[in-house]
């Protein structure tokens, strides 16, 4: 028996004791409705109350797997203890239970749509019975932080952190956005103790040198755990399972859903296979979320599979499509650099057996305004062909000359059942379409150190098939001679600044986002303090493509707040640009507040920290951590452009990748869009669909997946599946 099995089973013996003593829960259709819940037939409604009378702000859950895939929706009861869970597909019968902090799970009670059904829910008969069902932040708040004064690092001959690592900050941005937590949702269950069944060690030291060996990913993780005080690192890690196991909790506690909160009602779907892990999905165009309305939802599955999950959320039916490269002896696995011979441990889930065999390796898609699925895949051998190289007359290879490059496109047409390939010379991660006449479709290549960004003219592509003519490319060459164009000549990223010159920078984007104001290109820099970058086409790219660098202010007494470690961003629509930071931030940047000049010598990064906002994220910060922030490292943010959720247009969304949530920032402060069941929600990316304009609440949602690299970490252990999620805002909690 794995922990994870053995805490779930501990927590419900915990629960069954503690409800032996309570009624049951009534199950009758006859019941007076309580005073404002109304339901109709497909509808469940009521009132939860425990000993100590109606609980406020617990989750109500319904689930079912009498449709052709697993069905979930979970709905939080108002400041009376009332709920009522709308629009349940009648022809299933569902287990319903409550589940809320300061409580254990009730008893599953087996109830059918159309039922007024009161529920009773079970006080926690203790303060570690409670802490079982808080997010995973809270426990990963626990860990020990090496103190500032070890920075910065004297070395092996010294106190034995890296010379490299000149502060905490860049310590923590390398364990949480640039490490582990990109990844894995740290402090849930599986990482916070040792299973047994990963084996039997000497010290919890050996267990964790163990651990990080084990599974597809542990090349990755032997060089990420290897760019930071190794030894001094996994012992913080063996010193934070030892005092958990030894019984110790978190010290702060989190609140139960508040206000708007309270009006989140969430579904959720099984999609995909248990090995396969997500990326993210998509659901329409971000140009006109109008697009594809109540249609199919398509997924990326990176490195684990070439089989593309989609689900088709009016006949709750998940289907997978087979994805396949242009030359069929594309590598395997993980990445076209992995060492085959890296010494992999077995996994304690899955053994020896193979866990990830894709060749495409699909990263992100998007929905064109043709309804066609856009992906970054893999579809060759890393060697470009002829016409990026040196000596082509390709406009960009004149100018940027590529000889490899990991990821190309791949298209899907939904209609024809058709996949198209078009082989780029850079390689690609995220993409974002432009609101132009071409549908220039714009890719990041993910890692700073490509230092440029990809396009594609999809409209000249789809007229000619040429792939060749339709894609562009270009390095980030900085104006810092002034002249407002980009000059023949500049110096190299190793060459200082030249007052007389153009300069170029190696920051390639990760994130990418189209400002519709002035047509310009925006991504983010994973590097630390790291930045955005803002890439100006000109009227003939790439010779005229000139670009901008804004680094976050760190360490800079001219800001309010410093932070670190951007990851994911998005733009909203008046320009400003919205990053998560590994500091446990929510960051702004806005250009138009910049009060030196933005081109010229000293434009080079630091020139505009007054463009910047910072806000904390909801949740604890590290116990040994003093700098402002949290334990949060989100994954991505997306904006809400034309309010398809409900909060407003240009509402910032971030994942709340160590709270099972989504972080929306309205006003200044947070909503948190909580996902309880089951536990492990670890989100990279989302949209928002309109199916219905004229349907209020019911016409609208958000649209996220369960995208933790080890989707056996979720709730429930080995065999769950990643799940989709549509998230919609109810005027009140009883809305139906």
């Amino acid at each position: 028996m794995t922990i994870r099995t053995g805490l779930y089973l501990g927590v419900a013996a915990i629960a069954l004791a503690a409800f032996l003593g309570a009624p049951p829960a009534p199950v009758s259709a006859q019941q007076t409705p309580p005073a404002g819940v109304s339901v109709g037939d497909s509808d469940l409604g009521g009132v939860v109350r425990s000993a100590n009378g109606p609980e406020a702000g617990v989750w109500v859950i319904a689930e079912t797997r009498d449709l052709p895939t697993r069905f979930i929706k979970i709905v939080v009861t108002d400041d009376q203890g009332r709920y009522v869970i709308p629009e349940l597909p009648k022809n299933a019968t569902y287990d319903v239970w409550v589940r809320g902090y300061g409580l254990v799970d009730s008893s599953k009670v087996k109830s059918a749509p159309g039922r007024i059904l009161d529920l009773s829910a079970v006080t926690a008969p203790s303060e570690a019975a409670a802490a079982e069902y808080y997010p995973a932040q809270w426990w990963y708040s626990m860990m020990k932080i090496p103190e500032k004064s070890l920075f910065p690092g004297t070395g092996a001959g010294g106190n034995g952190m890296p010379e490299k690592m000149r502060s905490q900050g860049q310590w923590l941005a390398s364990i949480k956005t640039l490490g582990c937590g990109s990844c894995h949702q740290l402090g849930n269950k599986p990482t916070r103790l040792i299973s047994e069944t990963l084996g039997k060690f000497d010290s919890s030291y050996a267990a964790w040198t163990h651990r990080l060996q084990v599974g597809p990913a542990a090349e990755i993780m032997i060089r990420n755990i290897g760019e930071i005080d190794t030894q001094r690192a996994i012992q913080n890690f063996a010193d934070w399972t030892d005092r958990i196991a030894a019984g110790e909790l978190p010290k702060s506690k989190p609140s139960r859903p508040q206000g708007l909160e309270r009006n989140i009602v969430i579904t959720l779907w099984d999609w995909a296979g248990p090995k396969d892990y997500l990326h993210d999905e998509i659901a329409t165009d971000k140009r006109n979320p109008t697009l594809n309305a109540n249609g199919k939802l398509y997924g990326a599955t990176e490195d684990s599979t070439d089989l593309m999950p989609v689900l088709d959320p009016v006949t709750h039916t998940a289907s997978q499509i087979r994805l396949h490269p242009r030359d069929a002896n594309t590598p395997k696995g993980m990445f076209i650099s992995q060492n085959r011979d890296f010494p992999k441990l077995p996994s304690p889930y899955w053994g020896t057996e193979e866990m990830w065999d894709a060749q495409t390796t699909p990263h992100n898609p998007m929905l064109d305004h043709r309804g066609r699925v856009w992906l970054t895949t893999r579809i060759r051998q890393p060697n470009t062909p002829a016409f990026c190289h040196k000596g082509s007359d390709h406009p960009s290879a004149k100018l940027y000359p590529i000889e490899r490059a990991g990821r190309g496109v791949s298209v899907y047409d939904p209609k024809t059942s058709k996949l198209t390939h078009i082989d780029t010379c850079f390689t690609t991660h995220h993409l974002i379409f432009a609101e132009d006449a071409n549908n220039t479709l714009w890719l990041s290549p993910g890692g700073a150190a490509a230092g440029y960004v990809g396009w594609i003219n999809t409209k000249l592509f789809d007229e000619t098939g040429d792939e060749q003519k339709a894609q562009g490319w270009t390095p980030m060459i900085l104006d810092t001679n002034g002249n407002g164009k980009r000059d023949e000549g500049y110096v190299e990223p190793n060459q200082p600044v030249d007052p007389a010159k153009d300069k170029r920078i190696v920051a390639g984007l990760y994130g990418i986002g189209y400002n519709p104001n002035d047509g310009t290109i925006w991504g983010s820099v994973l590097s630390f303090p790291g930045g955005v970058v803002r890439i100006i086409p000109g009227d003939n790219p790439p010779a005229t493509t000139l670009a901008e660098y804004y680094e976050v202010p760190w360490n800079e007494p001219r800001a309010a707040i410093n932070g670190f470690g951007p990851r994911g961003m998005d733009i909203d629509r008046n320009g400003v640009v919205w990053v998560p930071l590994a500091s446990g931030h929510m960051a702004s940047f806005d250009r138009r507040k910049c009060k030196g000049p933005l081109n010229g010598p000293t434009a080079t990064g630091k020139h505009c920290p007054e463009g910047w906002a910072l806000y904390p994220f909801p949740g604890p910060q590290f116990e040994s951590v003093s700098d402002n922030g949290s334990v949060q490292a989100s994954y991505y943010t997306w904006v809400d452009q034309f309010d398809t959720f409900g909060l407003g247009r240009n509402v910032p969304f971030a994942t709340g990748n160590a709270s099972d949530s989504l972080e929306a920032l309205v006003d200044g402060k947070f909503v948190t869009l909580r996902v309880p069941y089951p536990m492990g929600f670890h989100s990279k990316g989302l949209d928002g669909r309109i199916d219905d304009a004229n349907a209020g609440w019911k016409g609208k949602g958000l649209w996220s997946t369960y995208a933790g690299r080890a989707p056996y970490h979720i709730e429930g252990g080995k065999g769950q599946t990643s799940k989709v999620l549509k998230f919609q805002l109810r005027p009140d909690p009883l809305a139906r």
